[in-house]
């Protein structure tokens, strides 16, 4: 073990769900921890999405903690999908419940990192010039929180005010009769256009790539129904925990080729009625055969031709690509919108914005007057917060250029030539495709479990060997690439990003495979590490 006595012996970056967690796990072992957050309070995602419309797309008997019965019994969640300020509030209530506020560092952003490989410590530098030292460095800096400002020319000269969805105003923004642009339709673009759409005088939305959009059919939640999910928090943690994104939907069968139309179709309509994410799961060859895929593809296209009246916007509305090729999106009245007449869709597909101009935006020689620009333009996902880091490990090694080809972990949770470092949520691990809380979870807990070991052998120092993270990769675009989110650009594989390597960012093979994976690591005295 390393006598030298650090400042803290872990520090964690962020205070989202994963930094909070993971906190609690480190000082009820009794360990002196400080974590640091940019955000003036705790919550991550639902701290700095504020935007309108924004809410949860997972039930919240499953988008919330397990590890305490406490605290599963003592809060009640208003609706189905909560919004985010109820999200914030139980980020608060969390924090207040296990005293968490001392031991976290507001509005401070870690700027750099660096191992000393002599004292086995790592030196973290923050935003306001400190300088302090700590055995282990723990990131929890989020999958989608380096936000993504795009590359358009005139951007800065637009004399209007400009909001990305990512980093709204406290405040919030009144578009009482504005002419508005929305840049972007994915999450944060499907969910805030309608409420958008309701106050605006006018609005434009600018679109590159349709997308698949499930309603989320919200409601507020019933005292009994609440009173029945408390009553079997464990039953249910435990079906969500075995399936394979962390989410417990019934599968209605292995293929949807095995039934006849009639019957898929039914299915297909059971889910749609169900809303949310629960069709993902209708037959378990969706993201194998092209053929079982389009079955499902083509029912939610036929439900868009449906709802929006006019058949020309309808078929810009519905995505070329297969189903859940990109992420999949829940909304309240997305395609409906379409239908106001204060709405105009304008389609990027082919053609990209020429520039924004103090006055608004010019697409292939047609201009748009706005007041206000929104960009739903997402984030430099999974790698993007590290990368914006300056992370060095042994003998200087920069993060940056270790994965100058695309992102390199064991288990997206220890990277190799970083030694005493794990990635909460990193690449390589399930996240983004699985209920990011049970996956949060599963790390903090792995992560602590392991410190505790090298604290009881007295080992100062782990790192990932490069066989193990080599393998381990390789796995990760092996399974990435035998799927069908392999067959069109997302941001689950940096393709929104110009010049990001194109490699498939989250651990395609499901929440079980994974855990497995990992507990088998653990129980086999943490092989593919080395340990001293």
């Amino acid at each position: 073990m390393n006598n030298t006595k650090p400042d803290f012996d872990a520090i964690v970056v962020g205070a989202g769900f994963a930094g909070m967690y993971m906190l609690y796990r480190l000082r009820a072992r009794g360990m002196r921890v400080r974590v640091f957050e940019t955000g003036t309070s705790v919550g991550g995602t639902w701290y700095w999405n504020r935007y309108p419309g924004a809410r949860v797309d997972t039930e919240t008997m499953f988008y919330s903690y397990q590890f305490s019965e406490e605290l599963q019994q003592e809060w009640d969640w208003p609706e189905r999908y909560p919004a985010q300020e109820d999200l914030a509030a139980y980020a608060r209530h969390v924090a207040d419940r296990f005293e968490l506020w001392p031991d976290i560092q507001f509005e401070t952003r870690v700027e750099a990192t660096a191992w000393d490989d002599d004292a086995n410590l790592w030196t973290v530098e923050t935003d306001d010039g400190a300088r302090l030292t700590a055995s282990f460095c723990i990131m929890a800096t989020g999958c989608l929180s380096a936000v993504n400002y795009p590359e358009i020319e005139g951007l800065d000269d637009f004399a209007g005010e400009t909001y990305h969805t990512a980093h709204w105003p406290d405040g919030g923004a009144d578009f009482t009769g504005k002419r508005v642009a929305v840049i972007g339709t994915g999450s944060s673009g499907v969910q805030s256009i309608p409420v958008i759409a309701a106050q605006a005088g006018h609005l434009h939305v600018f679109q590159r790539t349709a997308n698949y959009v499930m309603p989320a059919h919200n409601r507020p939640m019933a005292p009994d129904e609440v009173a029945e999910i408390k009553a079997n928090y464990s039953a249910l943690r435990a079906k969500a925990k075995r399936s394979f994104s962390g989410n417990y939907f019934p599968v209605a069968g292995p293929s949807a080729l095995a039934v006849s139309e009639e019957e898929r179709n039914r299915e297909y309509e059971v889910r749609w009625a169900m809303g949310g994410l629960a069709i993902m799961a209708t037959y378990a060859d969706f993201q194998t055969s092209d053929a079982a895929n389009e079955t499902a593809s083509e029912f939610i296209r036929n439900k868009i031709r449906a709802i929006v009246k006019n058949p020309e916007v309808a078929e810009l509305l519905a995505p070329k690509q297969l189903f859940l090729c990109k992420r999949l999106c829940v909304g309240t009245d997305y395609f409906e919108t379409y239908n106001r007449d204060n709405v105009t869709l304008v389609d990027i597909s082919d053609t990209e914005i020429d520039r924004i101009t103090p006055e608004g935006v010019l697409v292939d020689g047609e201009f748009y007057p706005v007041d206000v620009l929104v960009l739903a333009t997402g984030f430099d996902a999974v790698t993007g917060a590290l990368k914006r880091i300056d992370i060095r490990g042994v003998n200087g090694l920069t993060l940056r250029d270790k994965w100058a080809d695309g992102p390199k972990t064991y288990l997206g949770l220890s990277i190799s030539g970083f030694p005493n470092m794990f990635t909460i949520t990193g690449p390589g691990s399930p996240s983004v495709l699985t209920n990011m809380i049970p996956s949060i979870e599963q790390h903090v807990e792995w992560i602590s479990g392991c410190i505790e070991h090298m604290r009881k052998h007295e080992l100062g120092r782990i790192e990932a060997e490069v066989t193990a993270e080599t393998d381990w990769v390789n796995h990760v675009n092996d399974i990435g690439d035998k799927t069908l989110r392999a067959t069109c650009q997302s941001w689950y594989f940096g393709s929104n990003i110009p010049g990001k390597p194109r490699v498939i960012l989250p651990y395609a093979g499901g929440f079980p495979a994974y855990a497995k994976k990992c507990d088998m690591v653990a129980d086999g005295g943490y092989s593919g590490f080395s340990l001293r």
